[in-house]
């Protein structure tokens, strides 16, 4: 729980306006709400403006739409693997051009466990979308337009999967389904993770903080099954590494990509020399979405852009 001051700080910050603020207080009762509670009560106003703070950093609102978009893609890959069908038409709505999804279908899983992984992570992602429309109300933006077959083609073929002319169906099979998984979940936690310290408002940081754990669950379970699988099949492993380095190749110098590992040790949870998570800016978190070493505004999995203030790559 946290006190009556902290929360009325955290809602006066985040409201659009004073009479937000009051019909807030009004309907939460402030005092006795958790920090769920108190930001995402059903059915209550936008809390949060895309505006610059005072010091020109990006406001809370524009670093959660962000985020948005790349829910809004993950929901869209998993949903497709898993159903054959992607976000219904009233989670796809909001501020910016609202675009289509080209590519995915159904995959065809023939191990159970692997297919009851992609079914729980669905309806997660999906719970995000929803989440963070919620927290956003009115200022949440619209999904963008997502390649989900050209991209994968391309990313395979940056990553030495394919040779030219090739194509890359990452819907084709359940190894290709977590390959593909893979290049999500690893920039997805690296992304909150970078995104934290521009998060002002301590309620959207708790927020960002439980996105991120369950992120980091989820590329555990992708991570560990593709161990296992290289047991049987141990191509897995340096065909993980060249998506890695692949990754690597994109976001700037810095090493901040790692594999799975080899046959003979293991790399199931990547960290730096302190055991910690890796960083990457939302620029860089752009430029692996958009298929670029360079600066741009769309590309790769967003070839229209996503929607928002933040929306250029680094470099």
């Amino acid at each position: 729980m946290f006190e009556h001051k902290f929360i009325t700080n955290a809602i006066s910050r985040s409201a659009e306006n004073a009479l937000d603020r009051r019909r807030f207080f009004q309907a939460a009762g402030v005092a006795g709400f958790g920090v769920g509670s108190a930001v995402l009560l059903a059915g209550q106003p936008a809390l949060a403006t895309e505006r610059k703070d005072d010091g020109g950093a990006p406001s809370d609102s524009a670093i959660l739409n962000f985020a948005l978009n790349l829910e809004y893609l993950e929901a869209e890959f998993y949903l497709q693997a898993v159903t054959g069908n992607g976000l219904p038409d009233d989670m796809i709505t909001g501020r910016g051009q609202q675009g289509d999804v080209s590519g995915g279908y159904a995959v065809p899983f023939d191990t159970p466990a692997i297919r009851k992984y992609a079914q729980e992570i669905a309806a997660d992602e999906k719970s995000h979308v929803a989440f963070l429309r919620s927290a956003l109300g009115g200022a949440a933006v619209s999904r963008p337009t997502l390649n989900l077959d050209d991209s994968f083609t391309a990313a395979a073929l940056a990553a030495g999967l394919i040779g030219p002319g090739e194509t890359f169906d990452v819907f084709e099979n359940e190894v290709n389904f977590l390959f593909g998984a893979f290049i999500f979940e690893d920039v997805g936690v690296t992304a909150y993770k970078g995104a934290a310290p521009l998060i002002s408002n301590k309620t959207y940081l708790e927020a960002a903080a439980g996105l991120l754990a369950v992120e980091a669950y989820h590329a555990g379970i992708i991570r560990t099954t593709l161990y296992s699988l290289g047991v049987e099949t141990p191509s897995i492993y340096p065909t993980i590494q060249k998506i890695s380095d692949a990754r690597d190749s994109l976001d700037g110098p810095t090493d901040l990509d790692q594999g799975i590992g080899t046959a003979d040790t293991s790399n199931l949870v990547p960290t730096d020399a302190n055991a910690l998570a890796f960083s990457r800016t939302p620029g860089q978190v752009l430029n692996i979405a958009y298929l670029t070493p360079n600066k741009a505004t769309s590309g790769g999995f967003f070839p229209d852009g996503v929607n928002g203030k933040i929306n250029t790559s680094g470099h």
